[in-house]
């Protein structure tokens, strides 16, 4: 089964970061290159599933007009907005996206360290609210742990083939690593940046 809000408000309670997000470098390197494979130097609606204290939320928030950054508990949420309370044209919400997906369209969905706390059919209702929201030329970006943690319902390769396979979506770009996999994903006719950039014909 799915892990619910209860299971996170307990790391949260023992720990502000569970994860260290803010102070491993591997999860500043993660970052910095889920960062360098967005295809757009800008883009004008995000939104961030599973946000956690807002390491992540804090990159990404230069590079949209507007980002809706969520998690399933409270806790975190309270801590990203802290961290990001001088932002522009970024928002908040606790809220399950796999049961209250958010109203309109966006241009980049990013999916970070969340689809293995999902169960199978709680992620194809996920990869299926992805694609249904997404903008023609809107893609996804995923990234998650390969290694398989015990009382997790899925690991990060099972849950990135469900993602594709569910959303429709093909793989525009991939990183492969001993330890995370990280894909963006889009529809087909998908325009490189060479591409955008006039580099090629």
């Amino acid at each position: 089964m799915s892990l619910g809000p209860e299971y996170f408000e307990g790391l949260y309670e023992r720990r502000d970061d569970p994860w260290r997000l803010a102070e491993r470098w591997y999860e500043r390197r993660k970052r910095a290159l889920t960062i360098a494979a967005l295809p757009r130097e800008r883009f004008t609606s995000g939104l961030e599933i599973g946000c956690s204290i807002g390491t992540l939320t804090a990159e990404l928030a230069p590079r949209c007009d507007r980002l809706l950054a969520t998690d399933i508990a409270e806790r975190p949420v309270q801590l990203a907005r802290e961290r990001l309370a001088s932002a522009t044209g970024v928002e908040f919400a606790v809220a399950d996206a796999t049961e209250a997906w958010p109203s309109g369209r966006f241009d980049l969905v990013v999916l970070s360290e969340v689809a293995y706390y999902l169960d199978e059919p709680a992620l194809t209702r996920l990869a299926r609210a992805c694609a249904a929201s997404l903008a023609p030329d809107g893609v996804v970006v995923a990234c998650h742990w390969r290694h398989p943690v015990d009382n997790y319902p899925l690991g990060g390769d099972a849950a990135h083939e469900i993602l594709v396979r569910e959303s429709g979506l093909g793989v525009a770009a991939e990183y492969l690593d001993p330890d995370f996999r990280l894909q963006v994903l889009a529809r087909a006719g998908f325009e490189s940046v060479a591409s955008r950039e006039g580099l090629i014909g």
